[in-house]
């Protein structure tokens, strides 16, 4: 029986996936931890604690978005405005 909640595990692994890219350690050592992540909760049988993590996924991907626009609008300010 395949579960119900598998896409949206698996949209959100592919979106973290891309968001790491950027990440400022690099992308290879965000991709272990995501890879190390996701393995450690594979056998996470319970629907409400598979939502939960998948809430958790979220914010983080969410929080990666914060990191990089902050990173983006520090840049421009940098090259165009003096300090």
């Amino acid at each position: 029986m395949a579960n119900p909640l598998r896409g949206e595990v698996v949209r959100l692994y592919k979106n973290l996936l891309y968001l790491g890219r950027e990440y400022p350690k690099g992308g290879d050592y965000f991709r272990d931890r995501l890879r190390s992540a996701f393995s450690k909760n594979k056998a996470v049988q319970d629907q409400e604690q598979i939502k939960a993590l998948i809430a958790r996924g979220e914010f983080v991907a969410r929080e990666l978005e914060a990191l990089y626009y902050l990173r983006k609008y520090r840049a421009m300010k940098k090259r165009y405005y003096e300090e």
